[in-house]
């Protein structure tokens, strides 16, 4: 994960009174989760802007990889349902074997090549810049130091790297085992050794084989293949459920969360309880389903910044305290672009345009509808016979 070992405090795994998820400007690129680590008695820290494989299809995945961690981007979120987790590893394989070096840009364009590199340079500024604010210099150069080259680096880079995947719901089960198997199936898929967070993709299954296959990600963590467990479109009462079962809660909770479906009721149930909250990557919000008059109201305000929409969204996000894993494609040139646009050092290019004012914030904060997952289309843990109409969302439905 994106801290050593050295950087694992100890944290209760009870609920905490101060709130975990705290609005910010200006917040520095990697965000403490906690429960991880065996027993789940540490603290890891996540990058807070990662990139999403969800809808990249297998033949673009490896190239997609590739670009991003040019863009600077080392946290990677990927699920079994997105059929790409064999391509994403013949990219990080030779990221971790040799470095940025070793990555295959015969394809890329020297512009574009500098255009990631800008975004990385840019990410990094920050970074040290946001470090030297809070006054912990210290941990900005272990954070950021470069690491060494060639095989000697490779622990160091793997650390450097956060990789998120996510159980689908045919691989959840009763018997752990196979849980357990489906889990370590996806780890030598991967290539990495162990993955730093590993989510049950939806609850769309049954009561049962949600705590099973939840206590099976747990007992994976105290035995050290994964270093933190989460769950993904969960409502408040699914998360109540695992509570009532007296198992640790997640560190991580992500949502298909928008201005235009804020979940406030999840968010303030995570913020209580010590979980962060994540928004899954946005694909299908700019289209015919997707909210027309609140999307020309984010539209107007990213012209008058000179930023993308989907910039807008990440730094909405960033700003509100959560995780986002922003979504793009790789077969046109603005797509290529879109994965640096999105990328920490992409929404903090240096002269501060970026940041969101408050004026901006209250505008963004008063588009929820409330848009539900059904209206949109999406297939990001269910497929098109779960959806019953627009009204549908799988955060809601009765367990």
């Amino acid at each position: 994960g994106s801290s050593g070992s050295n950087n694992e405090n100890k944290s209760s795994s009870t609920s905490s009174s101060v709130p975990t998820i705290v609005s910010k400007v200006d917040p520095p690129p990697l965000l403490p989760i906690q429960r991880c680590g065996m027993d789940g008695k540490s603290t890891i820290k996540i990058p807070r802007i990662g990139y999403s494989l969800y809808k990249t299809s297998p033949d673009q995945a490896s190239r997609c990889t590739t670009l991003a961690l040019l863009a600077g981007i080392r946290h990677f979120d990927v699920a079994t349902q997105y059929n790409s987790n064999a391509q994403v590893c013949t990219t990080l394989k030779k990221y971790l074997d040799i470095g940025l070096e070793g990555l295959d840009v015969k394809e890329e364009k020297p512009e574009m090549l500098e255009y990631l590199k800008s975004s990385s340079d840019a990410g990094d500024q920050h970074a040290i810049e946001t470090f030297a604010a809070s006054g912990s210099i210290a941990s900005s150069t272990s954070l950021l130091a470069p690491t060494p080259r060639g095989s000697i680096g490779r622990r160091g880079r793997r650390e450097g790297l956060f990789i998120s995947h996510k159980v689908s719901n045919a691989e959840q089960s009763v018997n752990s085992i196979d849980v357990r198997r489906a889990v370590k199936a996806q780890i030598a898929t991967l290539g990495t050794s162990y993955l730093d967070l590993v989510s049950i993709h939806s609850p769309l299954t049954d009561t049962k084989r949600r705590l099973a296959s939840y206590r099976a990600l747990l007992d994976l963590r105290d035995a050290g293949f994964v270093r933190s467990v989460g769950v993904c479109n969960y409502g408040v009462s699914y998360l109540k459920e695992i509570e009532k079962a007296g198992l640790d809660l997640p560190s991580v909770v992500q949502l298909e969360l928008s201005p235009f479906n804020t979940h406030a009721d999840v968010v303030t149930y995570c913020s209580k309880n010590g979980i962060a909250v994540s928004c899954a990557a946005w694909s299908k919000l700019s289209g015919e389903s997707g909210p027309q008059d609140q999307w020309a109201v984010v539209s107007e305000m990213a012209k008058k910044k000179s930023m993308t929409k989907a910039q807008i969204l990440v730094r909405w996000s960033l700003q509100k305290g959560y995780i986002c894993v922003p979504r793009s494609g790789c077969g046109s040139k603005l797509e290529r672009i879109a994965i640096g646009e999105n990328s920490y050092g992409g929404v903090n290019v240096s002269g501060g345009g970026c940041a969101l004012t408050k004026e901006d914030m209250d505008i963004l904060d008063g588009l929820d509808i409330g848009l539900k997952a059904g209206k949109l289309g999406r297939r990001d843990g269910w497929e098109d016979g779960d959806v019953t109409g627009d009204d549908w969302d799988p955060t809601d439905l009765s367990a």
